[in-house]
This record gives C-alpha cells, sequence and structure tokens, in this order.
C-alpha cells in the first residue's frame, strides 16, 4: 500500500508519465500517410534483424506509437512510428506465428507533433534511407512550415544547412532518379555529387538525356553501371559540350574523358590514387575498335609515365 501511495503521488507531482500499452490485431492499424519509412519497400530481409528478435523473445519488446483513427471502420489506429514493427508482426502472424500481437502506445498528437516525433524516433537509425528522410523533410517543410527552411530547422533541432542538403536530395529530378537501381541507394553525398551538374540548363539536359539513356538500357536488360559512384560518373562525363572525336577532355581534378562522334562518353580514365590510373569503357557506347583504339592510344601519350 505503501509503494501504491507513493507511485500514486510521484503521478499526481508530474514526476511519472502513465502511459497506456494495448495488445492489438496489426490488421487494425493503418500507416500515417506522413510516416517517413517508405513501407512498400520493406521486406523479410530489411527486418530480418527485427523479426529474428521477436521471435526470441516471444513478444514485441518496444511499443510502436499510433493515433487512434475515428474515420475509417477498417482501422482502429495509424502508425506514426514503427512501420518496421508493424510489418515484422505482421510477417510473424502470417507465417507460423498466429498469436503475436502488435504493442502500441497511443497518443493524441497533432500531424506536425507526429512528423516530429516520427523524425526524432528515426534519425539516427542506419535501416531508413537518405532518401526516405530527404523524401519526408521535402513533403513536411511545405505541409507544416509554409516552405519556411529556417522555421523548420529550428522546429527539428538542426542547422539549416544539414536539412539543405536532404532537400537537395529530394528536389533530384525524376529523370536523375530513374538512372539508379534504386531511389534508395541515393545519398546525400550522391545529391551533392549531381547537384552542380544540373547547370547551367544545356548542361543539365545533357545530363539528363544520358540519364534516360541509362535507364532505357537498364530496363532493355544491357549491361549498365548498378553502382551509384558508377552512374554518376557517367552522367559528369556527358556534363560537358563534348569536343572533336578523340580529343580528351577533363571532367574533374581527376577524370578524363574521351568521346566518340555522337558525343557519348567511350573511355573515361581516373586517377583513383598516387600512382595507380582506372580505365573505364562504358558499355554501348556506340565506338568500334578502331575509335577505341585511339581513344585509349590517345590518353597513354598523355599519361603514360
Amino acid at each position: 500500500m505503501s509503494g501504491r501511495s507513493n507511485r500514486l503521488a510521484e503521478l499526481a507531482a508530474g514526476a511519472l508519465v502513465s502511459r497506456t500499452h494495448e495488445l492489438v490485431d496489426p490488421a487494425r492499424c493503418r500507416m500515417w500517410i506522413g510516416h517517413n519509412r517508405d513501407y512498400a519497400a520493406l521486406s523479410e530481409e530489411r527486418c530480418r534483424d527485427l523479426i529474428e528478435s521477436l521471435k526470441a523473445q516471444g513478444k514485441q519488446e518496444v511499443p510502436a506509437l499510433v493515433r487512434r483513427v475515428r474515420d475509417d471502420p477498417n482501422y482502429d489506429f495509424e502508425v506514426v512510428c514503427g512501420a518496421r514493427r508493424h510489418w515484422s508482426v505482421s510477417w510473424l502472424r502470417a507465417h507460423n506465428y498466429p498469436d503475436f500481437r502488435f504493442l502500441i502506445e497511443v497518443r493524441e498528437l497533432t500531424d506536425e507533433e507526429a512528423f516530429r516525433l516520427s523524425d526524432l524516433e528515426n534519425r539516427a537509425r542506419e535501416d531508413i534511407s537518405d532518401f526516405e528522410r530527404a523524401r519526408d523533410y521535402l513533403r513536411a517543410l511545405d505541409q507544416y512550415y509554409d516552405g519556411r527552411q529556417n522555421l523548420m530547422a529550428d522546429r527539428i533541432n538542426v542547422t539549416t544547412s544539414w536539412l539543405s542538403r536532404y532537400l537537395d536530395l529530394a528536389r533530384l529530378p525524376a529523370e536523375i532518379m530513374a538512372a539508379f537501381v534504386s531511389m534508395h541507394d541515393l545519398g546525400i553525398r550522391h545529391a551533392t555529387q549531381i547537384k552542380p551538374l544540373l547547370k547551367p540548363e544545356e548542361r543539365k539536359r545533357r545530363v539528363l538525356s544520358e540519364a534516360g539513356r541509362i535507364a532505357a538500357a537498364r530496363a532493355a536488360g544491357e549491361a549498365v553501371p548498378n553502382a551509384p559512384a558508377d552512374v554518376i560518373r557517367l552522367l559528369a562525363a556527358t556534363a560537358d559540350a563534348p569536343k572533336k572525336t578523340g580529343s580528351p577532355r577533363r571532367s574533374g581534378h581527376d577524370l578524363t574523358v574521351v568521346n566518340n562522334v555522337a558525343g557519348k562518353p567511350m573511355v573515361v580514365l581516373e586517377r583513383v590514387r598516387r600512382g595507380k590510373l582506372k580505365l573505364t569503357l562504358p558499355l554501348r557506347s556506340g565506338a568500334d575498335r578502331a575509335e577505341l583504339d585511339a581513344a585509349v592510344a590517345t590518353l597513354l601519350d598523355e599519361h603514360w609515365q
């Protein structure tokens, strides 16, 4: 009785916060439209660590944060934080663990409060991609902060420059995104490399054209680079106006490109570290053997000691 009285006194004084936890059927929960994780991209592989942890514990230890749904008879709650937990419990129920229940904590939150809470919980997580964060920040900027970047940065307690890098990623043209195997492969460092390639307009046109060519080639089953760094290297190689056939063109401090007659890169020479050069022959450049031989000879004449 003494312990109970002490706990009631602490609750009354605000020293303890009482939270209501419930075990529910995950099918009665929907994802909040403002959730920052790409729920459709979740899979057994991406959630394997959590699935194994849930099986080992026999239950979900950390509750998901939800809000009550009052406008849809098909759902009772919407998930603000806990998409992976929801997906994993749902997967377990469908794979020989039908008694697993979804542990939730019910909160009363505005949309802006829900966004900040979700962002705070997921900001340090490595299992959420830069692109997912970037897309969420761009949506929130217009929806909650009237496009005022300084205000948003202050509300989520980050610097304006930090936020800008994520917004740059979210604002990359769709044509650029399509050149990569998955948007989730793109990080803010990649956006920093791509952004200078999109100005002025003539340069942007060439880069978007090359991005479209890469996407079309991959869709057709042709061999094209998949690593983000290699895709960006091809985009950078086409950024500047082509010079005459077989003439080396500098695209950066450590990058030399030779274009074919169509203006497409056919040989790329990169200085990867002191005393070592990397030679790349982009597939499907359209160059014939004679062009390639001449281009390689030109580069060897220039760089080989």
